[in-house]
């Protein structure tokens, strides 16, 4: 026995290096948010017979087969070791085969053990190209003997420690054949029956959470409480919110903007708890500024007692962002562990996009632990009209496997949406209880009147700068990034902002900051108003678009209603690029023909209560396209959901997945050495922070004109490593105030790419 062999007997064996954590100590950390997990998912139990004490198990003996001597050598950081690369986990399969777990707890487990870092399909290639084979690339001989390897596991210290957590293990491993149980555990992911497939989702996720959030040094989940509620209840409730409030089950709110329904889900919410037990929330929004503005107000409502959380494609930037701001509770705190605190189990509730759900159905790298949050959960749902076909397909794919899966209670809510999309998701979400407003609140909520002008925007630039003149804060919305950017040019004001999504990150959370007071006095933008941005304006002018756009649009003039009865003006004349953004001509056509039908009844005042007979003028049912592609993408989709299987991911299902929802992130060319600057300082965030998003069609053009390259940026992270980083450099002007200008050249910068 060599020096080092005898050393590793008798010293502590370590699960993790840097810093050294103990084997126990590890399965410790583990086990303490196992403890925590039966609280948080308590249902699971009751689903499936045996499971908390199956996950312990897995918990036990996930890492025993770091008890090999070269692995504990790579772990102490000692030379030529012998551990070639090898799999742990397979290891860890010998004492699970030698302990007294009964066969069917033994199945479930090595299943789970084996899986919890590699796919099960990696780990039967590399046991086929590794033990027993020819194979140069990783072993110096002709390959690796897997009883030979097993022989050297320091297994007496690994029994101790199995023992004390009840286990026994016969003194002398039986070695399992390694090909066989591998096997045998692709093939049951293929032929198992349902109940016994989402059983293993849910145990190998629970394993994964256990592992990774004790890994990551994480002792505390937090869980939400009654009192958490308490601002639902800060004003006096409206009918529709008392009905809420008692209600059992899934939910379908029709309620008119500036209701409380945010307000209301969270007492319907508090009944569910009751009534149910606690659960993980998921508060879906279809767009960042929805959510950050929804993060800060109930973080705000709650105390900041760091129960809320959010994940979205710009939250580092967010985070980053606030870190300046002397009045945001996280000021100062480190960037890297609040995301890891959004992103885990930490915080109960989540403030999400859709996206950020839908992946798990996509069946990306560990969809297993998201799966399993979702368990006796919660989904709020607000803003569901903000979907295209294809999307409202996916969501409508979600919300049914939730109900049938994960026992997900489902609040959704809307101010109008067309009937044929609204009978969709009561498909989805039966047995539902439908919930609406009085007739009386939305008489009352009378606050817009339209008015609709011949001509186009363009034409009448004179009437809106006079309104700005006579001292009234005015929007202007318009339907591409183009025109807005000219309608913009051509207006004065004291204070004014453009906004868009074509701006960097860096310059949209400036602007957004500005209009969170009420100093600017002229907004002009395109769709990105629309979204839940607070702000407050006198009065609109509006280029035609669908009625359900301009309902959202209406909605950003006069939103708390002390302004009286205030005008929103819509331009009848089409921008000829209007098209490209809304294709449908005759849904224009029929929302221009019931705005003229209003604004000749009861002094041109928009009347909410029938907004939902407008909207089903508008779209009496699905066009014929939109139809074939819901249905399409809901068979798809369904059938893929159904293909889900745990420990088996397909790299295509990833790419797929980001290639729908992911812009193509492009930096202007006059942001070059301000993007290099900051690599060089490592402040990654920032230099992302400088990145705009386009759609794929313009980064088609813009590669065919050759005004876009493909750079290299290096930057030192020692004395002698460098790293680099490639970015799309676009060779537009970009500006500001104004974003980024696509009939504009730069060509300041011409270097090649490096």
């Amino acid at each position: 026995m060599t020096t080092d062999e005898k050393n590793n007997q008798t010293l502590p064996l370590l699960a993790k290096s840097k810093p050294e954590v103990s084997l126990i100590k590890h399965i410790e950390d583990c086990l303490n948010i196992f403890g925590q997990l039966k609280c948080h998912f308590p249902k699971i139990g009751d689903m499936y017979n045996g499971f908390w004490e199956t996950l312990f198990a897995c918990i036990i003996f996930h890492d025993t087969g770091k008890a090999h001597s070269e692995f504990q050598n790579l772990l102490r950081g000692q030379k030529n070791n012998k551990w070639f690369h090898q799999r742990h986990e397979l290891f860890s399969l010998s004492f699970i085969n030698s302990s007294n777990l009964s066969d069917k707890d033994k199945k479930d487990v090595v299943f789970a053990v084996a899986g919890h870092h590699k796919q099960l399909t990696y780990l039967k290639d590399f046991i086929e190209d590794n033990y027993e084979n020819d194979f140069d690339d990783i072993i110096e001989d002709s390959g690796l003997d897997y009883n030979a390897e097993c022989a050297k596991i320091i297994a007496k210290p690994t029994i101790e420690i199995l023992q004390k957590f009840g286990f026994e293990v016969q003194p002398k491993l039986i070695i399992p054949d390694i090909k066989k149980i591998i096997r045998n555990a692709v093939k049951q992911n293929t032929q198992t029956d349902e109940k016994q497939l989402f059983r293993n989702i849910f145990l190998t996720g629970g394993l994964k959470q256990c592992d990774h959030l004790a890994s990551a040094g994480i002792t505390e989940l937090k869980q939400l409480d009654i009192q958490d509620f308490g601002f639902a209840k800060k004003y006096p409730l409206y009918n529709h919110q008392k009905t809420d409030s008692q209600t059992i089950g899934n939910v379908i709110l029709t309620s008119p903007t500036g209701s409380g329904k945010t307000e209301s889900a969270f007492l319907w919410l508090q009944k569910q708890f009751e009534t149910f037990g606690s659960g993980h929330v998921f508060y879906i929004l279809p767009y960042t500024a929805s959510i950050n503005a929804m993060y800060e107000r109930l973080e705000k409502n709650t105390g900041q007692n760091h129960k809320i959380g959010m994940i979205h494609g710009k939250l580092a930037q967010y985070l980053d962002s606030k870190m300046d701001d002397d009045d945001f509770e996280v000021a100062n705190a480190d960037v890297e562990k609040i995301l890891q605190d959004f992103k885990t189990l930490v915080t109960p509730v989540k403030i999400v996009t859709p996206f950020q759900l839908l992946k798990h159905l996509y069946g990306l790298k560990d969809f297993e632990k998201g799966i399993l949050e979702w368990f006796g959960g919660y989904f709020i749902i607000d803003e569901i009209h903000a979907y295209d076909a294809d999307l409202f397909a996916q969501i409508v794919t979600l919300l049914k496997f939730a109900v049938k899966h994960t026992q997900t209670k489902i609040h959704i809510m809307t101010a109008t949406l067309p009937s044929y999309m609204k009978k969709e998701l009561e498909k989805a979400v039966s047995p539902y209880t439908a919930i609406k407003a009085d007739d009386s609140l939305y008489q009352s909520f009378k606050r817009h009147r339209i008015n609709l002008l011949d001509g186009g925007i363009s034409d009448n630039i004179n009437i809106i700068q006079n309104e700005i003149n006579n001292g009234k804060r005015v929007l202007v919305v318009c339907n591409t990034v183009e025109k807005s950017q000219e309608i913009y040019r051509k207006l004065s004001a004291e204070q004014k902002v453009l906004l868009h999504g074509r701006f960097n990150g860096r310059d949209r959370m400036q602007k957004e900051k500005q209009l969170s007071n009420d100093t600017v006095n002229l907004l002009v933008g395109t769709q990105a108003v629309e979204i839940s941005l607070d702000i407050d304006f006198d009065i609109i002018y509006s280029e035609p678009a669908p009625l359900d756009a301009l309902i959202q649009r209406f909605g950003r003039v006069n939103r708390k209603r002390k302004k009286g009865i205030c005008t929103c003006n819509v331009f009848t004349v089409r921008n000829e690029s209007d098209k490209y953004i809304y294709s449908n001509e005759d849904v224009i056509n029929r929302t221009l023909e019931v705005l003229s039908k209003a604004q000749n009844n009861d002094d041109a005042v928009i009347q909410e209560n029938q907004l939902q007979d407008m909207m089903d003028y508008v779209y009496p049912d699905w066009d014929d396209k939109s139809r074939k592609d819901y249905d399409m993408i809901c068979t798809l989709f369904e059938k893929s959901v159904a293909d889900l299987r745990p420990l088996d991911y397909d790299d295509k299902n990833e790419e797929y997945f980001y290639s729908q929802f992911d812009g193509i992130k492009v930096l202007p060319v006059s942001l070059v050495d301000e993007y290099q600057n900051y690599l060089s300082d490592f402040q990654f965030i920032k230099a992302e922070s400088l990145m705009v998003s386009i759609t794929k069609s313009r980064y088609l053009a813009l590669k065919s004109s050759n005004k876009l390259e493909n750079r290299r940026f290096t930057f030192e992270i020692s004395d002698e490593t460098t790293k680099s980083r490639y970015a799309y450099v676009v060779m537009k002007k970009y500006d500001s105030e104004l974003g980024l200008l696509f009939k504009e050249d730069d060509d300041t910068s011409n270097e090649c790419f490096l």
